[in-house]
Order: structure tokens, then sequence, then C-alpha cells
């Protein structure tokens, strides 16, 4: 027998705080179908090309089909993905103000294939304007595989946060990053915080963000708290309980938690967390609604965030929620003109 602490590494119980899975060795798994769908919708949907022929728009995502894993063995990442997808564009041409429609396939998105290599089809319905399908087939095709890079980019980064559990050293090494990282000048919209700790510790940080929006506070406070507005605003539907201890979930289940406190019109505070995230690991989020006359600044602060998914968290608030709020009462406001 093996002197304690001379054992196969493999084996060790005490590098995990939990115990669980020990140094990452055993086989995992995870179903990446549900937000790839999500996340292909997101990066694909709303991209626009300009040229001197006209302007066009990947205006929906008509068909996707297919499936997405990870899996995790022995400490390394393997990758699955066969997507079919089908995108709709429209575009005007330039001189005559002509709109035209067209498609865009995608046969075979795979884990096989470089995207630089996959095939990207571009078609236009009847009639003229081809000049749209001469930009679609060039500038759009650009697009569209810059689009798919990021995608397959989140897929490897985003999606595996928590599946290379983190060992005593791996945590040390981390904490050692972050004693430097407040020793140095720090962003105001980021502060190293102290751990969390659920199952094993965890450096995180703290994100502040500030946004205006063109709305009475009390029409910004609803969007966050009735269920209509917010499945309007996240295309998703969505679970909203708004009140204390209610249930929230969002985005296809990527972002669940319960609202923690509301003050109507001024405050709202959230126990928040990505799906992506260490298994029971939230954030505390707090919205403060600052009423400015026809505006209100929106003032969030979101404490607990995994170091390495703040960056993924800031852009979720930025791009899932405050853009596509600002689309929503832009086209209130556009119906009541």
């Amino acid at each position: 027998m093996a002197k304690w602490g001379h054992g196969d590494p493999r084996w060790i119980v005490e590098e995990r705080a939990d115990a669980t899975n020990v140094n990452n060795w055993h086989w995992t798994e995870r179903d990446a179908t549900g937000w790839s769908k999500s996340k292909l919708k997101e990066v694909l949907v709303g991209l626009a090309v300009e040229g001197e022929a006209g302007r066009c728009e990947i205006s929906d995502l008509k068909h996707v089909e297919g499936e997405a894993s990870c899996n995790s063995r022995k400490g390394k990442l393997i990758f699955f993905y066969e997507w079919n997808l089908r995108l709709s564009w429209r575009g005007t041409v330039k001189e005559s103000g002509e709109k035209h429609k067209g498609s865009v396939e995608i046969p075979n998105l795979s884990e096989e294939n470089e995207v630089d290599d996959t095939e990207i089809n571009v078609s236009k319905k009847k009639g003229e304007g081809d000049v749209l399908k001469d930009l679609m087939r060039t500038e759009g095709t650009a697009k569209v595989r810059e689009a798919l890079r990021d995608y397959l980019k989140a897929l490897k980064t985003e999606f595996t946060l928590g599946m290379i559990l983190p060992t005593k050293a791996t945590v040390g090494q981390e904490l050692a990053a972050e004693r430097k990282l407040s020793g140095n000048a720090v962003q105001d919209s980021v502060s190293p915080q102290s751990l969390d700790t659920v199952g094993v510790k965890i450096p995180t940080v703290q994100i502040l963000l500030r946004e205006i929006f063109n709305s009475p506070a009390d029409e910004l406070y609803s969007i966050f708290t009735t269920k209509e507005l917010v499945q309007k605003f996240s295309k998703c539907p969505a679970v909203i309980e708004a009140e204390k201890g209610g249930k929230l979930q969002m985005f296809d289940g990527c972002v669940s938690g319960e609202y923690a406190e509301l003050v109507p019109s001024q405050r709202i505070v959230l126990k928040w967390r990505c799906r992506n995230w260490p298994d029971e690991h939230y954030a505390t989020v707090a919205l403060n609604f600052k009423d400015m006359a026809a505006q209100t600044e929106l003032q969030l602060e979101c404490k607990g965030v995994p170091v390495s998914n703040e960056d993924s968290t800031r852009q979720c608030w930025k791009k899932q929620y405050f853009e596509e709020i600002r689309i929503l009462l832009q086209q209130s406001k556009d119906k009541l003109e």
C-alpha cells in the first residue's frame, strides 16, 4: 500500500474541496444543443452588410437542426457539433430603393470542418436585385463566417465554464493572479471580491454598469418584472415571478435565479446565475433606477461573477439585456407615433 500522499495523483481526493471528479479524471458530458440554438440566433440574427449596391441584413434564423455537446476526460475538453442552418436575409437596393429577400443555407457546420471550409450558399427570391445577392455572397458570407467563429469560441469558453473543476493548485494560481490584479490599477467597472464558497472556492469579480434609457423609470422597471415584456425583449419563453423569493428564468434556461428585493420603479435585487457557471453558484445583481424626467439612469451592480466568466457576463447584460430593451422601447415609441 502506498504511503499517505504518495499514491496515484488521479485518486488524491484531498485535491478537491468537495471530492468531486478528482483532478477532472472521470468522463463527464454536457448537452450544448439548447444553449447553442440560442447562441447561434444571438450571433447571426441582425448581422448587416452595406456596400455600393445597397444594404442587407440577416433577419431570422428560420431553420436550425442538429446537436452539440461537450465532453471532459482526463482534464481535456472534447467538442461535438453538427448543424444544418437556414437564415433569411432582406435588403434594399441603394439606387432604386427596391426591397428583396433571400436565404443563406449552411448545410454542415461541424467539428470535422474549419469554418473557412464550411459550405455557405446564398439564394434570392425571383426578380431583380442580383446586386444584393452578390453583396451577400461576398461581404455577407464573410460576416456569417465571423459569427460562426464567435459561436464556436463561446462554446469552448463560455459554455464550458465549470466542466474543468478547480483543484487546490489551480485555485491557488487564480488567487495569486487576483492579488496581482488588485495591486494594480483596476477599471471602475471591475473590482475583485472575496471568495464565495459553494462546493469549491472560486475567485469572483464585481461588474458595475451605467446606462441611460429614453424611458421613465416606471416603464423601464416594468420591463424587468412583467413576463410578457421580458419575453418580448429576450425573444424566448420566460418564467417571471416578480415578488420576493419568486423565480426567474430566461433565454431558454441559460439565465436563472430569483427576486430578492423589489421597490417599484426604484430598485430590483436578484439572485442570478448563468447555466454554465459552477453548480449552485449565484451572483447578486442590484438594479437601481434613477428617474431623470423622460429618461432613466439604470445602475447595475453584479457581485460574485466568476473571474473566468466576467467578459461574457458583461456582454450578456449589454447585448442581451440593454440593447434588446432599447429596441423594444423604440418599437413601442414608433407604434405610438
